[in-house]
């Protein structure tokens, strides 16, 4: 089964709270699927050229699938093959997680002007409410009450990070939703432990903790593979070790125990916590479910 015949089409649901103006906004949203040529260069920059389909379209993005790798904030080149028009679109980020057959993205063309599907939306209003969001740059925590697109939304309901400019970093870092209670330290060789609890982000008044070491695989929404084990264990997350870097936002997916003979559930999470070993390249990664999984 081809990945355009596994992927089922879901409502958006959107981030309630967060941000009316990006709901009113997503009933420009139209579930289609409309054959496309896509070009682009792999995180590597080996160009490709792949023939897809969009999910979900929209007056200046869309979301689309895609076996090949790519990074978000790249360029690609988008052909609408049923009425034979291109634009030049950029890369927002994942918007489901990527496997063997490929992934989904969230675009936006870079011309406005541009109506690549080739269909009339209504016009927008003056004056209509802008999307914004509150985000904060992961590398300096600089916060900023910026506007979003309907993709970028998607995206960081998803992923949990976009790729944007800095003005503080002089440069594209990785952005999220903020997390006031998230500081990133770093503990001696000595310390794992205690870091390990601090680092687990679950609320003990609602779950009890296990010091377990189980084998647990990660999956991030670029296709990356992480295998290590679980330093602590609870129905609302895990906390592990690793030397792979991921932003304090990102989502992921856990598998925990892992078996890879056997079957294994695969639950997604977000990365509340994490902390810098001083004296190696370990990390330590706290991780709460976005769903508690089933015992």
């Amino acid at each position: 089964m081809g990945v355009s015949e596994r992927r089922g089409v879901q409502p958006d649901k959107g981030d309630k709270g967060r941000n009316e103006g990006a709901s009113r906004r997503r009933t420009e949203r139209i579930l289609l699927s409309i054959p496309i040529r896509v070009e682009g260069q792999s995180p590597r920059g080996e160009k490709f050229v792949e023939n897809s389909r969009t999910v979900v379209i929209n007056r200046h993005g869309a979301r689309i699938l895609l076996r090949h790798a790519i990074a978000s904030g790249g360029a690609l080149k988008i052909e609408n093959l049923a009425a034979h028009r291109k634009a030049d679109f950029r890369v927002v980020g994942p918007t489901g997680p990527a496997d063997p057959e490929g992934g989904e993205w969230g675009v936006e063309c870079t011309d406005e002007k541009s109506n690549i599907w080739g269909i009339e939306f209504p016009p927008q209003t003056e004056g209509a409410a802008q999307a914004m969001a509150l985000l904060q740059c992961r590398v300096c925590n600089k916060e900023s009450f910026l506007p979003i697109s309907m993709i970028e939304h998607d995206v960081l309901s998803s992923s949990g990070l976009l790729t944007r400019e800095c003005s503080t970093c002089g440069r594209k870092t990785q952005w999220s939703y903020p997390d006031h209670t998230v500081v990133a330290t770093a503990a001696g060789p000595d310390e794992v432990s205690a870091a390990a609890e601090r680092a687990s982000g679950v609320d003990q008044r609602m779950f009890k903790r296990a010091s377990l070491r189980l084998p647990i695989r990660i999956r991030d929404y670029y296709g990356g593979v992480d295998l290590t084990k679980s330093e602590n264990v609870s129905k609302g997350g895990i906390c592990f070790m690793s030397e792979k870097d991921y932003e304090v936002g990102g989502g992921i997916l856990v598998t925990c125990p892992y078996n890879a003979a056997g079957h294994s559930i695969e639950v997604r999470a977000r990365v509340v916590r994490r902390q810098v070993l001083s004296g190696n390249s370990q990390k330590i990664y706290g991780v709460q479910y976005e769903q508690v999984p089933l015992a």
